[in-house]
């Protein structure tokens, strides 16, 4: 597609296409074609694990591939080599080929100065014999790693082992690799070698033509995106993005364009699809690609978004965990969503609409979309507490 300007509702397509939703979820069983498509049109699937409702990384694939069975979509990830876990967007699950790319940044990894390591005595002592112990007896979580004494904790503080920050540590400068996680969700660390094929782990890339690459994956996965969009995708500075954007637009793989009522250029992909329509709706997770960088989910969608989890009870306007909801190419509303396991419900703690949407439509497809989640996560009735008239009309669409 070459064209020099988009509305801004056609920008919207070619992003919602960029990110797969121009297609239908699949029917019948989802097997590893289905979850590798969404893997590899994404880039990467950052992993995000609190479970109010269920981990962001399940969601994000659920929104574009409705029920599937989770168990085999992570034996998927971690048996078969093609995917490793890296910082990428944030702690993401990657392409293997991903791996060679992200060296520089391994490369240039240094513990922050809030990291205790820094204060450990015998720091280096203590990171090689947790290093020697993986290399000598195979696979270990954080609990099969010697401790050692960690900073004075207040009472309430949330608590991360001295253990886990060693494996940590080893795991950004890539001595680690992720292996597994346990039931529980502990990382299960092991040595890259024993996990990648060696094809990933020989290649060497110079660190230009690695961010080069990255940007490339990232205008792929964004379809259509300013310099601050593309940058954002793998959390590259901008200002280091800015000259190699240019000259991946130089040598025509990246295509100028002008948005209405962007003032930043935009950048088409090559072979970015501009479909006529988008059908379908999606709960989208908090962490979904298509809303991650706050400041695109206000160009695309006029969609002001700010995640509450730590904003304190008395001041959120929204809720505790909310997911945006999509119709079409629109975000018409968004829902506080809580699965409440011991009385089998889904709960929808709050709800609320966009401006200028067709209520009594949003909330029947919403009501469709919301009891589909709530089969899928093995619960029951979807609950709809009243307190406004979105969420009272929503209440009647469910019940």
């Amino acid at each position: 597609m070459r064209r020099v300007r988009l509305s801004l509702a056609e920008a919207r397509r070619v992003a919602l296409a960029a990110q797969g939703f121009n297609r239908p979820r699949p029917a019948g069983l989802r097997d590893v074609r289905h979850f590798r498509r969404v893997i590899d049109t994404l880039g990467l699937l950052q992993l995000d694990y609190v479970n109010v409702l269920m981990p962001a990384h399940f969601l994000v694939m659920w929104s574009r591939l409705g029920a599937y069975d989770r168990q085999r979509f992570e034996r998927f990830v971690y048996d078969r080599g093609e995917y490793i876990e890296q910082w990428a967007h944030e702690a993401s699950i990657v392409p293997a080929s991903a791996w060679p790319l992200l060296e520089h940044r391994r490369r240039a990894y240094d513990m922050s100065k809030h990291n205790p390591l820094r204060k450990l005595k015998g720091r280096r002592a203590y990171l090689d014999a947790v290093l020697e112990k993986v290399r000598r007896e195979g696979a270990l979580t954080a609990n099969d790693v010697p401790a050692a004494p960690g900073p004075k904790r207040n009472p309430g503080d949330w608590h991360r082992p001295m253990s886990r920050w060693a494996l940590e540590y080893h795991f950004a400068r890539g001595d680690l690799a992720v292996r597994d996680r346990l039931p529980n969700f502990q990382r299960l660390y092991d040595l890259p070698e024993r996990i990648l094929p060696a094809e990933h782990l020989q290649q060497q890339v110079r660190a230009p033509e690695a961010q080069k690459e990255l940007l490339r994956r990232s205008a792929r996965a964004l379809g259509i995106a300013t310099i601050h969009d593309l940058a954002d995708y793998y959390r590259m500075s901008p200002r280091v993005a800015g000259p190699l954007v240019e000259q991946l637009a130089c040598a025509g793989e990246l295509h100028p364009v002008s948005v209405s009522g962007w003032t930043d250029t935009a950048y088409l992909a090559p072979g970015a699809r501009l479909p006529r329509s988008i059908g379908g709706v999606s709960l989208l997770s908090p962490f979904d690609p298509v809303v991650w960088f706050r400041p695109r989910a206000e160009r695309l969608f006029d969609f002001h978004y700010r995640i509450e989890i730590y904003v304190p009870a008395a001041r959120r306007r929204w809720g505790y965990y909310v997911l945006p909801f999509r119709v079409g190419d629109r975000i018409v509303g968004r829902v506080d969503l809580k699965a409440d396991r011991k009385a089998g419900r889904l709960l929808v703690l709050n709800a609320h609409e966009e401006d200028s949407i067709d209520v009594e439509h949003c909330c029947a497809e919403l009501a469709t979309e919301l009891q589909a989640l709530s089969d899928w996560l093995g619960l029951g009735d979807v609950v709809v507490e009243r307190s406004n008239r979105f969420s009272r009309t929503l209440a009647k669409s469910v019940s």
